[in-house]
């Protein structure tokens, strides 16, 4: 059987929202893709203003395409049209602008996870994966 190919409109969907507990905080995302055999994932995601991730580090690579308004980096800021690429076990953050939201889409390249190096008692560059 061949997999056909599906459309969906990111602007009518409704938000879900992600907790996270170490950051007594959620995220608004919107699932495009969750591939059941590798775990790739891709959502789009809104940083509200001001919001910034503390240092982290995950076992699968992602990457960041900005949308809308600027996302802030361990590695710098970006605007519109950016894609910003992070490795497996790289230590980052990663947020918006106190200015303005941004509007991302957020891709992994196996299943999500996150470490916060607080949590861990980490506070290196990089993470053995």
């Amino acid at each position: 059987m061949v997999d056909q190919p599906f459309v969906l409109n990111t602007n009518t969907m409704p938000w879900e929202f992600i907790p996270i507990p170490f950051l007594n905080s959620e995220l608004p995302v919107k699932t495009c893709l969750q591939d059941p055999d590798t775990g790739m994932m891709i959502w789009k995601l809104r940083y509200p203003a001001g919001f910034r991730t503390v240092e982290h580090w995950h076992h699968c690579a992602h990457g960041m395409y900005v949308l809308e308004g600027h996302l802030v980096t361990s590695q710098g800021e970006f605007g519109p049209g950016n894609f910003v690429w992070f490795p497996e076990g790289s230590v980052m953050f990663h947020g918006a602008r106190s200015d303005n939201d941004a509007l991302m889409l957020f891709i992994t390249n196996k299943p999500f996870d996150i470490h916060f190096t607080a949590e861990e008692g980490l506070s290196n560059l990089s993470v053995e994966s």
